[in-house]
């Protein structure tokens, strides 16, 4: 999925000399392409990601189109009022790239572990929220942020686990991209880095079906609401705090629209105790397979 932001962000700044490439010293080796064909469009803004952002508002007033890129836990959460403020209020053309989201730098700790940026940023008015799960995603999602004319966060989460789709979905603002076909009884819905377990869970559950949510924001309120209306039991999945992410969104939607049972699996309200790997972490979390299993059966006997 990096190789393909990296192809996507190389393609979009040689065909348009406007797109900037800013880093708050981050990304070296990913950016080795892009420093040998577009050096002009580099700007390493170093250990200093407000100033960062305030920069990438004043390029984007002057006509350029910046892509911010840190790790999540500070791009965006470290800048959130600078987003908000500097970029945000006035709807600026800025996409913010937040990698390794979740878990992805496990053994750092919590000041780099990130799973509140999507609830951080879903609050902020006139933002696109991205959350690709392969690198197919990763390039509708590049294309969708390309062809935005206000400020995009793309969330980068775990890279390396597989591809779903075998081709760049069609990808419209707050599409849900079905999956897997089900036939009425269960459905997760799932982003970023969990929509590959799940598919792989949901293949345990005869019938249940599997839709990607890789935009957040907006989302399509009528979509969801019927998947709500035509379910037993919606499960969503992220590997992001259950306060204010695809859970919360999804039972926000469904209390308003469409009331169904939900179970959302997620971090719950609580930091990491230990320091680990990325599997070690979801473990502690109850994100890997058997505690997912563990939750989905119990919801699922609720329900009968």
């Amino acid at each position: 999925m990096r190789n393909a932001f990296s192809s996507a962000l190389v393609a979009a700044a040689q065909e348009d000399s406007r797109v900037l490439l800013l880093t708050g010293d981050h990304g070296y080796a990913l950016f080795d392409e892009f420093r040998r064909c577009c050096p002009a469009q580099y700007i390493n803004a170093g250990i200093a990601e407000q100033n960062m952002v305030g920069m990438a508002a004043g390029l984007a007033r002057a006509g350029f189109r910046p892509i911010v890129y840190g790790l999540a836990a500070f791009v965006p959460i470290r800048v959130l009022e600078q987003i908000k403020i500097d970029i945000c209020h006035d709807a600026l053309p800025v996409t913010l790239v937040g990698d390794g989201a979740g878990f992805v730098y496990s053994h750092l700790g919590t000041s780099h572990q990130s799973t509140e940026d999507i609830a951080c940023m879903r609050a902020l008015p006139h933002l696109t929220i991205l959350s690709p799960a392969d690198r197919f995603e990763m390039t509708a999602c590049m294309a969708l942020a390309r062809a935005s004319t206000g400020p995009v966060y793309l969330r980068m989460g775990k890279s390396d686990i597989g591809d779903v789709h075998a081709a760049p979905p069609e990808l419209s603002a707050g599409a849900v991209l079905p999956v897997r076909a089900g036939f009425g009884r269960l459905h997760f819905l799932a982003t970023g880095s969990m929509l590959r377990p799940a598919c792989e869970i949901a293949a345990l559950y005869p019938g249940a079906a599997v839709s990607s949510v890789p935009v957040l924001k907006p989302v399509n309120v009528p979509q969801i609401a019927q998947i709500c209306r035509s379910n037993d039991l919606v499960v969503t999945l992220e590997e992001h705090s259950v306060v204010g992410g695809l859970g919360s969104l999804v039972a926000e939607i469904a209390a308003e629209h469409a009331p169904v049972r939900i179970c959302r699996i997620g971090v719950a309200d609580r930091f990491s105790e230990h320091c680990g790997t990325y599997a070690y972490l979801l473990g502690e979390h109850g994100l890997d397979p058997a505690a997912i299993r563990t939750r989905i059966d119990r919801a699922l006997q609720h329900h009968a």
